[in-house]
């Protein structure tokens, strides 16, 4: 048991520490607890106090009560309403704050409860569940008819805990919330900058560098939203931390406020675009060195691969097919690790050598079939439930494919050192460990040549202009959707001249041959990004 006296003492995450200590991991990862350090409590706790007038302090998703700790630590002259829905942390929170009347804390779910009530402080670090990971449907109803607006089915659940927050300030309260930064880059994110900016309340987002993980045990990039709802709403103002220790110009802002001189990175209220990226106010972007740039959809339309709701039902390799009897005819040649792919090209020696080493490389492709151990195969199916899962149980039969004809190009989701485009030389499908390009033919672009295309694609150039649409994870992970791809911008290939796309042709040609030759030379490509590098940079 905790005295008031030793939690006004404490700066630091010993009771966070001995609770992870005796409590396993799966049982922290399933009500998402991954504690917020002290010094980042403290920090956004000063935020709070600095609204002379705050009395009442609501704090969304308790669990050990860093963010009270760190506020009654600077002031005993507080009221703080927490909620929890795990009874375990709630047991050892009130054993915590057992000596610590004005702190009242609830066994109860946020995102139900407490809409009407109103704070003069709100600080969280809000659980953080994807769509599928909370019960998205009866959440979001909720959400939907008590703020009368449409959310993306995608929308994570602590947005969900922002949005409600954002309606819960006094006038003059101040909101410090830390999130995932992944909402300022992705769509579902659109929603909840909309809703920042139309109430007025933003004032400063902290972004930490991605390469950093803020949490323990959680991979996730972190920022810190600073809101007031007050009437300095002209301007806001954007940082990035490359690590917890230099906060020191964020405290600055914060003893600054409302006078702030720090002009870097900060903008205009009415300039925020909700429908943007963010990353374009706090992160330096590279397609602003070019000219000439062109939307990547005007040239290529960029979809996931085949999804088939059951890998290990649909996927199979030589020696599972002779297993169960099943004639290749059935069978739809594909890629189904980004592993088997090592360089920018698959031929079809690659994909035969794969099919001889025994790797997974194709699915079972049954539609219209007869035979005995297709049938057979189909059953074993049916009698493992394989045909009521999600996807499957959505199509008719629910063991055929999606149609998704093999493109020339791939690009990988997932990746830490820049994207990796594949040459599809093989003609083979592939899984959603890699996206489709498809080139599109239009007026403009039906002339240019795919291997010009997928040239550009291979240089530095490319890659950095992508990365302004790319999203961020923890140690340094970059996703990109379809669409990110899609709404990319590009080199406008078109305003090449002959020669040189017969120069880049040529280099590309060699690069190929040495790639094949499994000597891959990349002063090829170097040369290659030379000549765009000419022909397009402005500085």
């Amino acid at each position: 048991m905790i005295s008031t006296k030793d939690i006004l003492l404490a700066t630091d995450n010993e009771v966070e520490k001995d609770y992870s200590n005796s409590t396993s991991l799966e049982h922290r990862k399933k009500f998402a607890q991954f504690f917020t350090p002290f010094q980042l409590a403290s920090l956004m706790a000063d935020w709070l106090v600095g609204n002379k007038g705050i009395k009442t302090v609501l704090e969304p998703a308790f669990g050990l009560g860093v963010f009270s700790r760190a506020l009654l630590n600077k002031t005993t002259e507080l009221t703080i309403k927490g909620f929890d829905v795990d009874e375990k942390i709630f047991t050892k929170a009130k054993e915590v704050f057992f000596d610590t009347p004005n702190v009242d804390i609830h066994l109860k779910d946020y995102i139900f409860n407490d809409w009407h009530e109103k704070y003069d402080g709100i600080i969280c670090n809000p659980p953080y569940f994807k769509f599928h990971d909370y019960d998205n449907k009866t959440i979001l109803n909720e959400f939907e008819s008590r703020l009368k607006i449409k959310l993306n089915g995608f929308t994570n659940l602590y947005t969900l805990f922002l949005l409600k927050s954002i309606r819960q300030l006094n006038s003059s309260g101040r909101l410090a919330y830390i999130i995932p930064s992944e909402f300022l880059n992705s769509d579902y994110g659109k929603l909840v900058k909309s809703d920042l900016i139309k109430n007025k309340i933003l004032r400063h987002i902290i972004v930490f560098d991605f390469e950093e993980n803020v949490f323990d045990d959680a991979l996730t990039t972190a920022c810190i939203l600073l809101c007031s709802n007050d009437k300095n709403y002209q301007k806001v103002k954007f940082s990035t931390i490359k690590k917890i220790d230099d906060l020191e110009t964020i405290q600055t802002y914060i003893s600054d406020y409302p006078t702030n001189n720090h002009n870097d990175s900060v903008f205009n209220h009415d300039e925020l675009e909700p429908e943007v990226k963010w990353r374009k106010y706090y992160q330096a972007q590279n397609g602003v060195r070019y000219k000439n740039l062109i939307p990547f959809s005007s040239v290529a339309k960029v979809v996931r691969g085949i999804a088939t709701g059951a890998n290990d039902y649909f996927i199979f390799s030589k020696s599972k097919a002779n297993q169960h009897g099943i004639d290749e005819k059935y069978l739809l040649p594909c890629i189904c690790k980004a592993l088997d792919v090592k360089g920018n090209f698959l031929t079809l020696d690659n994909f035969n050598s794969l099919v001889n080493a025994n790797r997974q490389t194709y699915l079972l492709n049954a539609i219209g079939s007869k035979e005995e151990n297709v049938l057979k195969y189909i059953e074993i199916g049916e009698k493992t439930g394989i045909d009521k899962k999600y996807l499957t149980s959505c199509r008719t039969p629910w063991y055929s494919l999606e149609n998704r004809p093999p493109s020339p190009i791939w690009v990988s989701v997932f990746n830490r050192s820049g994207l990796k485009f594949i040459r599809n030389e093989a003609n083979i499908s592939n899984l959603t460990t890699f996206h489709c390009v498809y080139p599109v033919k239009n007026n403009l672009f039906n002339n240019i040549n795919i291997d010009v295309l997928f040239a550009y694609l291979l240089t530095d150039i490319a890659r950095e202009i992508f990365e302004d649409n790319r999203r961020e994870y923890g140690n340094g992970l970059q996703k990109f959707e379809p669409n990110d791809l899609n709404k990319a911008m590009m080199l406008d290939l078109s305003l090449l001249d002959k020669k040189a796309e017969n120069e880049i042709l040529d280099l590309y040609t060699k690069y190929r041959e040495s790639t094949i030759a499994q000597s891959p030379n990349e002063t090829f490509l170097v040369k290659i990004n030379e000549i765009f590098k000419i022909k397009y940079q402005l500085y």
